[in-house]
Protein backbone atom coordinates (compact mmCIF):
# COMPACT_ATOMS: atom_id res chain seq x y z
CA UNK A 1 0.00 0.00 0.00
CA UNK A 2 1.26 3.42 -0.76
CA UNK A 3 0.87 6.47 2.02
CA UNK A 4 -1.20 8.97 0.34
CA UNK A 5 0.93 12.69 1.43
CA UNK A 6 -2.13 14.63 3.39
CA UNK A 7 -2.86 17.88 1.44
CA UNK A 8 -2.70 21.10 3.49
CA UNK A 9 -6.25 21.24 3.43
CA UNK A 10 -7.05 18.11 5.49
CA UNK A 11 -3.60 19.26 8.20
CA UNK A 12 -5.17 19.83 11.79
CA UNK A 13 -4.38 23.24 13.04
CA UNK A 14 -4.39 23.48 16.88
CA UNK A 15 -4.46 27.27 17.13
CA UNK A 16 -7.87 27.42 14.80
CA UNK A 17 -9.24 24.24 16.75
CA UNK A 18 -10.80 25.57 20.04
CA UNK A 19 -11.09 22.31 21.94
CA UNK A 20 -7.12 22.19 21.39
CA UNK A 21 -6.74 25.80 22.47
CA UNK A 22 -8.61 24.98 25.66
CA UNK A 23 -7.11 21.85 26.44
CA UNK A 24 -3.50 23.53 26.56
CA UNK A 25 -4.82 26.62 27.91
CA UNK A 26 -6.28 24.42 30.99
CA UNK A 27 -2.82 22.27 30.86
CA UNK A 28 -1.24 25.70 31.13
CA UNK A 29 -3.49 27.12 33.83
CA UNK A 30 -3.97 30.16 31.72
CA UNK A 31 -7.63 31.28 31.97
CA UNK A 32 -8.69 29.83 35.25
CA UNK A 33 -9.56 31.93 38.22
CA UNK A 34 -6.86 32.65 41.15
CA UNK A 35 -7.65 33.63 44.86
CA UNK A 36 -8.36 36.76 44.29
CA UNK A 37 -11.02 36.09 41.63
CA UNK A 38 -8.65 37.45 39.34
CA UNK A 39 -8.93 35.65 35.21
CA UNK A 40 -5.48 35.91 33.90
CA UNK A 41 -5.04 36.19 29.90
CA UNK A 42 -1.76 34.90 29.52
CA UNK A 43 0.75 32.65 32.17
CA UNK A 44 3.16 35.59 31.83
CA UNK A 45 0.34 37.96 33.74
CA UNK A 46 -0.29 35.04 35.84
CA UNK A 47 3.65 34.86 37.05
CA UNK A 48 4.53 38.64 37.65
CA UNK A 49 0.50 39.15 38.86
CA UNK A 50 -2.01 42.06 38.72
CA UNK A 51 -0.03 45.14 39.36
CA UNK A 52 -3.87 46.71 40.11
CA UNK A 53 -3.11 45.57 43.28
CA UNK A 54 -0.14 47.84 44.11
CA UNK A 55 -1.49 51.01 42.48
CA UNK A 56 -1.85 54.23 44.60
CA UNK A 57 -5.52 54.90 45.90
CA UNK A 58 -4.89 58.38 45.57
CA UNK A 59 -7.34 60.25 47.96
CA UNK A 60 -9.05 63.53 46.68
CA UNK A 61 -6.49 67.12 47.34
CA UNK A 62 -3.43 64.43 48.46
CA UNK A 63 -1.20 66.24 46.07
CA UNK A 64 -2.87 69.58 46.47
CA UNK A 65 -1.97 69.02 49.83
CA UNK A 66 1.64 67.91 49.73
CA UNK A 67 1.98 70.59 47.53
CA UNK A 68 1.17 73.20 50.33
CA UNK A 69 3.15 71.60 52.80
CA UNK A 70 6.14 71.24 50.76
CA UNK A 71 5.96 75.33 49.92
CA UNK A 72 4.80 76.07 53.57
CA UNK A 73 8.21 74.14 55.06
CA UNK A 74 10.15 75.53 52.07
CA UNK A 75 9.18 79.21 53.29
CA UNK A 76 9.12 78.85 56.87
CA UNK A 77 12.87 76.91 56.67
CA UNK A 78 14.06 79.83 54.91
CA UNK A 79 12.65 82.82 56.78
CA UNK A 80 14.02 80.67 59.61
CA UNK A 81 17.73 80.84 58.09
CA UNK A 82 17.52 84.27 56.29
CA UNK A 83 15.55 86.59 58.62
CA UNK A 84 15.72 84.90 62.26
CA UNK A 85 14.94 87.69 63.85
CA UNK A 86 11.50 88.46 62.04
CA UNK A 87 10.72 85.17 62.90
CA UNK A 88 11.09 85.40 66.52
CA UNK A 89 9.71 88.66 66.75
CA UNK A 90 6.44 86.93 64.75
CA UNK A 91 5.95 83.59 66.74
CA UNK A 92 6.89 84.69 70.38
CA UNK A 93 6.37 88.68 70.40
CA UNK A 94 9.05 89.30 72.33
CA UNK A 95 12.49 90.86 72.45
CA UNK A 96 15.00 88.80 69.82
CA UNK A 97 18.40 87.48 71.88
CA UNK A 98 21.15 86.41 70.00
CA UNK A 99 21.29 82.90 71.61
CA UNK A 100 18.29 82.21 69.50
CA UNK A 101 20.56 82.37 66.31
CA UNK A 102 21.45 78.87 67.14
CA UNK A 103 18.63 77.46 67.50
CA UNK A 104 16.76 79.16 64.96
CA UNK A 105 19.22 78.00 62.28
CA UNK A 106 19.33 74.53 63.46
CA UNK A 107 15.38 74.65 63.43
CA UNK A 108 15.40 76.25 59.79
CA UNK A 109 17.92 73.70 58.73
CA UNK A 110 15.31 71.10 59.99
CA UNK A 111 12.31 72.68 57.50
CA UNK A 112 14.61 72.62 55.00
CA UNK A 113 15.41 69.15 55.39
CA UNK A 114 11.61 68.16 55.53
CA UNK A 115 10.43 70.19 52.89
CA UNK A 116 13.29 68.19 50.38
CA UNK A 117 11.44 65.23 51.58
CA UNK A 118 8.14 66.51 50.57
CA UNK A 119 8.89 68.00 47.56
CA UNK A 120 10.33 64.39 45.85
CA UNK A 121 7.31 62.73 47.88
CA UNK A 122 5.13 65.28 45.81
CA UNK A 123 6.99 64.31 42.41
CA UNK A 124 6.33 60.49 43.24
CA UNK A 125 4.06 57.89 43.14
CA UNK A 126 4.85 55.37 45.23
CA UNK A 127 2.47 54.42 48.02
CA UNK A 128 5.31 53.75 51.05
CA UNK A 129 7.26 57.15 49.95
CA UNK A 130 3.90 59.28 50.15
CA UNK A 131 3.04 57.36 53.37
CA UNK A 132 6.27 57.76 55.25
CA UNK A 133 6.50 61.30 54.31
CA UNK A 134 2.93 62.03 55.68
CA UNK A 135 3.74 59.86 59.09
CA UNK A 136 6.70 62.06 59.51
CA UNK A 137 5.28 65.21 58.57
CA UNK A 138 2.31 64.40 61.06
CA UNK A 139 4.84 63.55 63.65
CA UNK A 140 6.35 66.96 63.31
CA UNK A 141 2.90 68.29 64.35
CA UNK A 142 2.10 66.78 66.68
CA UNK A 143 5.56 67.71 68.45
CA UNK A 144 5.31 71.17 67.24
CA UNK A 145 1.70 71.11 69.53
CA UNK A 146 2.81 69.50 72.14
CA UNK A 147 6.09 71.34 72.42
CA UNK A 148 3.93 75.04 71.75
CA UNK A 149 1.61 74.16 74.80
CA UNK A 150 4.27 72.88 77.35
CA UNK A 151 5.80 76.96 76.31
CA UNK A 152 1.92 77.86 76.81
CA UNK A 153 1.60 76.28 80.41
CA UNK A 154 4.72 77.13 81.25
CA UNK A 155 4.38 80.77 80.69
CA UNK A 156 1.34 81.06 82.57
CA UNK A 157 -2.54 82.02 80.54
CA UNK A 158 -2.32 81.48 76.63
CA UNK A 159 -2.73 84.76 74.75
CA UNK A 160 -4.41 85.00 71.27
CA UNK A 161 -0.97 84.15 68.92
CA UNK A 162 -0.52 81.17 71.03
CA UNK A 163 -4.15 79.63 70.78
CA UNK A 164 -3.75 80.40 66.85
CA UNK A 165 -0.67 78.10 66.76
CA UNK A 166 -2.01 75.60 68.64
CA UNK A 167 -5.39 75.18 66.62
CA UNK A 168 -2.88 75.26 63.27
CA UNK A 169 -0.64 72.66 64.21
CA UNK A 170 -3.84 70.56 65.75
CA UNK A 171 -5.22 70.66 62.30
CA UNK A 172 -1.72 70.41 60.18
CA UNK A 173 -1.58 67.50 61.85
CA UNK A 174 -4.90 66.22 62.05
CA UNK A 175 -5.00 66.49 57.36
CA UNK A 176 -1.50 64.52 57.47
CA UNK A 177 -2.91 61.86 59.36
CA UNK A 178 -6.05 61.66 57.21
CA UNK A 179 -4.42 61.56 54.54
CA UNK A 180 -1.63 58.91 56.06
CA UNK A 181 -4.61 56.70 56.73
CA UNK A 182 -6.41 56.86 53.39
CA UNK A 183 -3.33 56.27 51.31
CA UNK A 184 -2.85 53.30 53.31
CA UNK A 185 -6.48 51.86 52.41
CA UNK A 186 -7.03 48.66 50.26
CA UNK A 187 -8.13 50.24 46.76
CA UNK A 188 -12.00 48.88 45.84
CA UNK A 189 -12.14 45.75 43.41
CA UNK A 190 -13.10 47.44 40.28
Amino acid sequence: MAVKPHSNLLKKHSQTDLVSRLKSRRILGVGGKDDDGEIHRSKISQMLGNDFKFALHEPFGLRYWQLISAVTFSIAGILALVFPRMLHGWLFQEEYRLSCKASLGLYGGALISISLIQWNAFYTSEKAIIRWTLLSETCYFAVEFLVTLAAGIDQGPFGQEAAVLLSGYALFGALSLFYYLQVGRKPKKI
